[in-house]
């Protein structure tokens, strides 16, 4: 047999990736298929895993009156509606998707309607269940786009995209029982119409975005503490791309990730990463024949330590493109999205703890029930590419004190033959609530690290470091001069990186054990407390250490 030509052999190479491709895209569901299925799943809409191992999410359109619709779809496809919105104190049209509460419920927002007009935060059950926590008026905020976060401190923090004191929006906190502060109006000076929901950060912060406003006028990264402290961490300038829509997400490396929707070197927008200070790196300039342009949500960090995310328009066939990135900045389309498999792909890929990437397309599709008519009714679909798969951790239980009872979410959970062993190798007492959801309490001598569950012989690590915070119990003598020995008595302080009295760095100090530091009073030492550093957190004495001369 004689050879084949170049050109023959690299057309065969492009037909087999190209059938790689297909077979590893997955039409999971055709919104619309069905009387009173949701419809049209619009941009900022989050996907979330249950407890159950099933995703969750909204639709701004469909559901039994066409007001918008929570919805439940299995890992094989199987859609059911949760909750129809009737546009009346319930709220009208869902656009954000929904977040997972530790308790096990799901929280998210209405656009419109609500007591006031102006939309509303909601939760609702695993069954359906809904209960309106919050109706905004619009001095408080109007029109939320997208689900609140759950803090450290087990409330909930979001952002409304317009209304508040300046008609910009605002970030505002809410207790579990919906009693709703507003921590910020935004001014435009500081940006404003902040769309996307907030990040928690290993800091205890959120991080987010705004549309619009800043130095530049195309949107600005900020940073707000729990008390309400925004700090402005960039303003787009064009350059490096303008008017962000999505969410951010915090790296593995610690940096955050996102995307900027217009703009950039080549007008289809950019993936950024963004340094904790604010240092923002152009990862990609988006090209829209052939990467995609126009990227509405923001990017997932998959177990294969690389990021997915989604353009709205341009590819191949000018339906948008599903992406692929490493943190480096290698780019490759993964699907040229067609319309008949959906088209403008308009949520945050998820990755579900099997290792399949899950997203949403707003329109496409073959679905064509009243009041959905083709091609607008969308698209659920999944990528598998065999990535790893993972044991899942809420991002407000990353991290925690021994004795803290830790959520793992995941797959075949097995009772009596499931463990969990944190970093040092140390076991933690399990307790297998179901095949895909556990608990297990944070044990003495955990290190921060990764925690690793052992099930059927197979072990799932998270993806998320887990943060052990230090504590301090108590500290002798209570005062000294410089070069007093002071033994301090704590729990995790193993991993100990810094002693400080009032302030002042120790430059002397020795780890003793996992409950145990000495460290030597050091010169300029003040009265004041002594504190901890490990890479869990900080820990401080209540008690005050007295500097004598």
């Amino acid at each position: 047999m004689s050879p084949k030509p170049f050109h023959i052999l690299v057309l065969l190479f492009m037909v087999f990736a190209a059938a790689t491709a297909d077979a590893q895209f997955s039409v999971l569901y055709n919104f619309g298929s069905n009387a009173g299925d949701p419809f049209g799943p619009h941009s900022s809409g989050v996907i979330v895993q249950g407890r159950d191992g099933n995703l969750y999410s909204t639709t701004a359109a469909g559901g039994a009156g066409d007001n918008g619709a929570v919805f439940k779809i299995t890992p094989a496809g199987v859609v059911t509606t949760l909750y129809s919105f009737t546009s009346g104190n319930d709220g009208c049209c869902p656009y954000g998707g929904l977040t997972l509460g530790t308790d096990g419920n799901f929280y998210g927002t209405t656009a419109f309607a609500g007591t006031y007009g102006y939309g509303t935060i909601f939760k609702i059950t695993p069954g359906g269940t809904l209960t309106t926590l919050y109706s905004f008026g619009y001095g408080d905020g109007a029109y939320p786009s997208s689900p609140p976060v759950q803090g450290r401190d087990g409330n909930w923090y979001g952002t409304v995209n317009a209304g508040g004191a300046n008609g910009e929006g605002t970030v505002y906190k809410m207790t579990p029982a919906g009693v709703l502060t507003t921590l910020y109006n935004f001014d435009y000076t500081h940006g404003g119409q902040p769309f996307d929901p907030l990040v928690l950060a290993t800091d205890g912060n959120f991080y987010g975005t705004t549309n619009v406003g800043g130095s530049g006028g195309y949107g600005t990264i900020f940073k707000i503490t729990p008390a309400g402290k925004l700090t402005v961490l960039y303003s787009f300038d064009g350059t490096h791309g303008g008017y962000p829509n999505g969410a951010l997400i915090q790296g593995s490396d610690r940096n955050f990730y996102g995307t900027a929707g217009n703009y950039g070197s080549n007008g289809g927008g950019v993936v950024f990463k963004m340094t904790p200070s604010g240092v923002v790196t152009v990862l990609r300039n988006l090209n829209p024949g052939t990467d995609g342009n126009y990227p509405l949500v923001g990017l997932v960090q998959a177990s294969d330590g690389n990021f997915y995310g989604s353009n709205d328009e341009g590819g191949s066939n000018s339906d948008g493109t599903l992406f692929e990135i490493t943190p480096k900045g290698s780019y490759s389309v993964l699907y040229n999205f067609d319309g008949t498999h959906g088209s403008e792909p308009q949520a945050t890929p998820l990755q579900h703890t099997n290792g399949i990437v899950y997203g949403d397309a707003y329109t496409g599709g073959t679905g064509n029930v009243y009041p959905c008519t083709a091609p607008y009714c969308g698209v659920l679909y999944s990528w598998n590419n065999s990535l790893p798969a993972f044991a899942g951790l809420l991002p407000p239980l990353s991290s925690g004190k021994v004795g803290k009872v830790i959520q793992f979410l995941g797959q075949g959970f097995v009772k009596g033959k499931t463990t969990v062993t944190f970093s040092g190798n140390v076991a933690a007492t399990v307790n297998v609530v179901s095949g895909t959801y556990l608990t297990a309490a944070v044990p003495a001598g955990a290190l921060t690290g990764t925690v690793a569950v052992t099930t059927s012989g197979v072990t799932l690590n998270t993806l998320k470091t887990f943060r052990v915070i230090p504590q301090i119990t108590s500290f002798r003598p209570s005062s000294g001069k410089v070069g007093t020995v002071v033994t301090i008595t704590g729990v995790s302080l193993t991993q100990t990186t810094k002693v400080t009295f009032g302030g002042v760095a120790a430059t002397n100090f020795t780890v003793n054990s996992d409950t145990q530091v000495t460290a030597y009073v050091p010169t300029g030492a003040k009265t004041g407390h002594i504190a901890i550093t490990t890479p869990g957190g900080v820990a401080t004495s209540s008690g005050v250490f007295t500097v004598t001369q």
